[in-house]
């Protein structure tokens, strides 16, 4: 079958179609990072974007409930706060942990890939079983025997 050259795939402006963003909503958000290289198996990389994914001034409106980074992606619940967007928050997020890795590991290549996943969860979707999918990320790729024993990861009920 021949192509049309006019048509063009959605791409990432898709996964922007029918995004909401609402205040007090708790997201399941995942981003790669750029050409899903595994830029985090390297433990300086990794515990330096830990501390800069924590950093309290990129969540003084919206709330980090858990997270967990991967050699190539990051996975996160955040309930979106006041006067915040989802895009806006994760744009955030990529580019001052990004900013933050370079500045301490001068020519680090680049971090992330453009855009991400979402999805809300719904209000009788159990928050602490979202938790639990997004840290045992680990565990299912293979990264480690015990969650405990994998360090890159963080959650508000601990």
């Amino acid at each position: 079958m021949a192509t049309d050259s006019r048509m063009k795939s959605p791409g990432h402006a898709a996964l922007r179609t029918g995004r909401v963003s609402l205040t007090g909503q708790v997201y399941l958000v995942t981003f790669t990072t750029k050409d899903r290289a595994c830029l985090f198996a390297d433990h300086e990389a990794a515990c330096i974007m830990a501390r800069a994914i924590t950093d309290a001034r990129l969540w003084y409106r919206s709330r980090l409930l858990a997270w967990v980074l991967m050699p190539d992606h990051w996975h996160g619940l955040v309930e979106l706060g006041p006067m915040d967007s989802l895009s806006v928050c994760v744009q955030k997020l990529k580019s001052n942990t990004a900013r933050v890795l370079r500045s301490k590991m001068p020519g680090f290549p680049d971090v992330w890939a453009p855009s991400f996943h979402d999805r809300a969860l719904r209000s009788d979707e159990n928050l602490l079983a979202a938790a639990r999918y997004v840290i045992a990320n680990p565990l299912r790729a293979g990264l480690t025997q015990s969650v405990r024993c994998y360090p890159y990861w963080n959650a508000v009920w601990l």
